[in-house]
């Protein structure tokens, strides 16, 4: 996939050859394009095409720029991609692709034919059988609750590794945004449970489920935090419990771990009434720190407070002893 406004920046394989001052076979020989941390290619197909912008990073030795992870109507699409939009195999792409809405805004760059997002979703939307007002309403919100848009987009992830975040906003009815959360949010999580169970890294977890290199980039790195999370679980189950012991919550129920950006934390409501505090939030850059609302513990954006106003940060260290906790809540 070529990134809307990014065409200009498109490179084939003949481009970096001509880069190095060397000739094609030469650098196919050679293979520096497969050299460890070289960016990925932009396309998936037999005809590898590059983002110059992050090869000339890796060249100067410059951190390699991340490409923009939100899907656009722009962003140009290539056969298996557009196949991939319209739930049906590149063979049979072939023969609608022939549709001339398709063929007016077809562009052909480094040798690989590419179509516009928006352009393939009109014209599905627009075949027979298909209903022309798929999608999230104009001016209103997600059609889906809140907490059950994960259970409604693992479906689409399973029947389609590569599904878009444009694809499921137009079955779903949710906003483009909220949909790429959710992918990112399930690829994630699952790459994690592969890199755990295989001990493999976050980029062959991705290529084991099938997940396109250009739609994993922000997943590969909340994976990174699933997996701070879950080690981080039985310290917090710990926690709960020395809570529970002491008379302050209701529950030895173990705190749920948020990702908040790329951060993992996480909350204790303390619900008894001699709790010393409302709630306890736990941050793995920060360690723990009471809080004042039971509701809303953690606050907007897991930012984290300076002490007073109920705030007080507890003990040291990010995972001190229960035992160290309870004397720093009891003082």
């Amino acid at each position: 996939m070529i990134r809307a406004g990014r065409q200009h920046l498109v490179r084939t394989l003949a481009d970096l050859a001509a880069q190095q001052g060397v000739r094609l076979q030469s650098y196919l020989n050679s293979g520096p394009h497969k050299q460890a941390g070289f960016p990925a290619p932009i396309t998936e197909g037999r005809t590898r095409l590059y983002d110059g912008e992050q090869v000339d990073a890796y060249l100067a030795g410059r951190p390699v720029p991340a490409l923009p992870d939100v899907d656009d109507d722009q962003d140009l699409l290539d056969r298996r991609e557009a196949a991939a939009a319209w739930g049906v195999s590149p063979r049979t792409w072939d023969s609608y692709k022939r549709n001339p809405q398709l063929e007016a805004h077809r562009v052909e760059i480094g040798g690989v034919e590419h179509w516009p997002r928006g352009i393939v979703r009109d014209v599905n939307a627009a075949r027979p059988g298909k209903s022309a007002a798929t999608g999230r309403p104009k001016d209103t919100g997600d059609q889906v609750p809140r907490d059950l848009i994960l259970e409604r987009t693992a479906p689409l992830l399973n029947a389609d590794p590569a599904v878009s975040a444009a694809a499921v906003t137009d079955t779903l009815g949710i906003h483009t945004h909220t949909a790429q959360n959710a992918l990112t949010a399930l690829r994630a999580d699952r790459m994690a449970t592969v890199m755990e169970r295989d001990h493999v890294t976050a980029e062959q977890a991705a290529n084991a489920l099938g997940y396109p290199t250009s739609q994993t980039r922000r997943a590969t790195v909340r994976a990174a935090t699933v997996l701070r999370g879950r080690a981080a679980a039985p310290y917090l189950a710990d926690i709960a419990q020395a809570l529970h012991a002491q008379g302050w919550t209701s529950t030895p129920e173990p705190p749920a771990v948020q990702h908040s950006g790329e951060v993992c934390v996480a909350a204790l409501v303390l619900d008894e009434p001699t709790a010393p505090a409302p709630a306890l939030v736990w941050d793995e850059r920060h360690g723990w720190r009471t809080a004042v609302s039971r509701r809303h513990p953690i606050g907007p954006g897991g930012a984290w407070p300076l002490p007073g106003d109920g705030i007080r940060h507890l003990a040291t260290g990010t995972t001190p002893t229960s035992a160290d906790l309870i004397t720093a809540l009891a003082t």
